[in-house]
C-alpha cells in the first residue's frame, strides 16, 4: 500500500509540472465515426501532448501501447506508417496516418474541434518538451519501459476499457501499467465539464449529490458508473471484471496478464 501511495504522490507532481492541461474539456465531443487509434507510450512527453489534447476535445481513442523494449505493436505501427517515432495516430475516417505531435494535433482541432482551427495556446509547442519531461522524471518514469516477462503472452483477444482524463493522478497509474503491460485498450475521456465537475469523487466543489451537466458526455458517463463518477474505472470484456480504484485495478492486472 505504501508503494501505491508513493506512486500517488509522483503521478500527483506530474500533474502539477503540466499545470493541469488534459483536465478539462468539451462536454459535447464531435466522436469520431470510426475509432481514433494511437501507437504511444505513456512516459514519453509527446505522447502527452496528444493526450492532453484528446482530453480537451473529449475524445475517446484506442490505445496501442509500445514502450521501449515492447514488440508487440511497435513492430505493427512500422508496418504502417514505416517507422518507428512515436506519437502515431491513425485517422480511418480521413484517411490520415501521422507523426509529429503538432501534426496531430493540428489534425484533431481541425476534424473534431468546433471551430476547425488550433487554439493560440495549442498551436505552437516548444520543440523540447521540458514540462513534460519534468513530469515524466517526477512520475519514476512508469510507462516508458516494457514489462519483460509480458513479451511472450498474445495479446487478449478484446481490448479493455478505461475511463479517465489525461491529468487524473490516479489514471495515469492505470495507463503506466496498461503500457508495460503492452496492453490494448479504448481509453475513455471523462474530461470534466465544468467548475462543479472539479475536486475528487467524494469531495467535489459543489456539494451535495452530483448532477451533470444536461446532454452532456458526463450524463452518459453516469449512468455507466451509478451515483457518482469516479476515475479510473476499469471494464476487461475478457473476463467480465469491473473496477474502480487504481491499486484495485493495477493488482487486478499484474494478477492477469503479468508473466
Amino acid at each position: 500500500m505504501l508503494k501505491h501511495q508513493v506512486k500517488v504522490v509522483q503521478s500527483i507532481l506530474s500533474s502539477i509540472t503540466e499545470g493541469g492541461r488534459g483536465t478539462g474539456g468539451t462536454p459535447y465531443p464531435l466522436q469520431p465515426e470510426k475509432p481514433l487509434k494511437l501507437y504511444e507510450f505513456e512516459g514519453s512527453p509527446f505522447c502527452r501532448r496528444v493526450r492532453e489534447v484528446l482530453t480537451t476535445l473529449n475524445l475517446d481513442y484506442e490505445v496501442y501501447p509500445c514502450p521501449k523494449g515492447g514488440e508487440r505493436y511497435r513492430q505493427e505501427m512500422k508496418k504502417l506508417g514505416g517507422k518507428r517515432q512515436f506519437p502515431f495516430l491513425v485517422d480511418e475516417n480521413t484517411g490520415d496516418q501521422l507523426y509529429e505531435s503538432q501534426d496531430i494535433i493540428h489534425h484533431l482541432f481541425k476534424h473534431y474541434g468546433r471551430s476547425g482551427k488550433t487554439p493560440k495556446k495549442y498551436a505552437s509547442y516548444p520543440k523540447i518538451p521540458v514540462a513534460a519531461f519534468a513530469g515524466t522524471i517526477v512520475n519514476g518514469a512508469r510507462g516508458v519501459w516494457v514489462n519483460k516477462q509480458t513479451l511472450k503472452r498474445e495479446a487478449p483477444q478484446q481490448l479493455l476499457e478505461l475511463w479517465g482524463f489525461e491529468a487524473s493522478p490516479y489514471t495515469r497509474i492505470v495507463r503506466s501499467e496498461l503500457t508495460e503491460l503492452e496492453l490494448p485498450f479504448k481509453f475513455h475521456n471523462t474530461a470534466k465539464e465544468r467548475w462543479q465537475d472539479q475536486g475528487l469523487a467524494v469531495l467535489r466543489l459543489k456539494p451535495g449529490k452530483y448532477v451533470p451537466l444536461a446532454g452532456g458526455k458526463r450524463e452518459q458517463v453516469l449512468k455507466l458508473m451509478g451515483d457518482n463518477i469516479q476515475v479510473p474505472y476499469l471494464i476487461d470484456p475478457n473476463t467480465g471484471v469491473e473496477l474502480f480504484e487504481s491499486a484495485e485495478i493495477v493488482k487486478y492486472l499484474k494478477k492477469q496478464y503479468n508473466g
